[in-house]
């Protein structure tokens, strides 16, 4: 009985998560449509078909990585996203500083909760691929924190935010769960700095007009990931909202940072909005 209660308190938990991920997380990439209208002038149906088959492709690219080479699949994800969280920090972090944040939420947390992290990639790429990871990642903790301790002290004399900031991040990656440190992590800091560089990066004045821009993305994704939901109806709960989760993250990231690094190496600036020279 009270192994089945246990069962069900992290099913539910899972599903808790999930929510807030696809609610205040993946909004956040659904604004894509901004930057390919700004970057790329689309302003066609024909333009926008063929924007969004070059997406679904690079999408459809990772769901068949992680059905064919999960172990590959997760060894990417995890390092893509931890280029993609590095672009978090202010304009003139140095690199080293900003490659320390962004791996931060995916090293640190095999500190502490090797066993929590482990079950994790367990469930989303496999047992092979989870032994393959782990290791490396429980090397590379303590280390990694004291980079970022050192990071975060030399940051503070001259940016005190960023260090504070740095602090907050290795704090919430080493002592959270797992899954609870990257959904906050990943909702109340990239997701809503993200919306709101592009709420500040877009030509549009209107705000609303920049959140109505992800309602059409929004439902594309939630009608994924009922298919999803459908066609793994045969896997167990917590390995099934896992991989929807975390695969429809990976297969969304790829064509996202396609788009949004190019702009974000170049300091976020919206030449369309930017006066011209002098």
């Amino acid at each position: 009985m009270a192994a089945s209660l246990g069962q069900l308190n992290s099913q539910i938990e899972l599903l808790v998560i999930a929510s807030l991920i696809l609610v205040l997380g993946v909004p956040h990439g659904a604004l894509d449509t901004i930057f390919a209208s700004q970057i790329y002038g689309i302003d066609s149906l024909r333009g926008w078909i063929f924007f969004g088959s070059i997406y679904l492709f690079l999408s459809a690219l990772v769901v068949g990585i992680w059905l064919l080479q999960p172990a590959i699949f997760l060894l990417a994800f995890l390092f893509i996203s931890a280029f993609h969280f590095s672009g978090d920090p202010v304009e003139g972090t140095p690199w080293p500083t900003r490659a320390l944040y962004g791996g931060a939420v995916v090293i640190l947390p095999t500190a502490l909760h090797a066993v929590e992290t482990a079950r994790l990639f367990s469930l989303l790429a496999g047992e092979s691929a989870a032994a393959l990871v782990m290791p490396w990642l429980g090397l590379l903790a303590w280390p990694w924190l004291g980079g970022l301790i050192l990071a975060a002290i030399q940051r503070s004399r001259t940016d005190w935010l960023t260090a504070l900031e740095l602090v907050a991040v290795a704090a919430l990656s080493l002592l959270a769960p797992p899954l609870l440190s990257f959904t906050l992590f990943f909702c109340a800091m990239h997701s809503a700095r993200h919306i709101l560089r592009t709420i500040d990066y877009s030509a549009q004045s209107s705000r609303l007009f920049v959140l109505a821009a992800a309602l059409l993305p929004m439902f594309g994704v939630l009608v994924v990931s009922l298919i999803a939901w459908y066609f793994l109806q045969s896997t167990p709960l917590d390995a099934r909202i896992v991989q929807i989760v975390f695969v429809g993250l990976a297969a969304l990231t790829v064509p996202h940072m396609a788009l949004v690094e190019r702009v974000r190496l170049s300091g976020w600036v919206n030449l369309k909005k930017s006066p011209p020279a002098p």
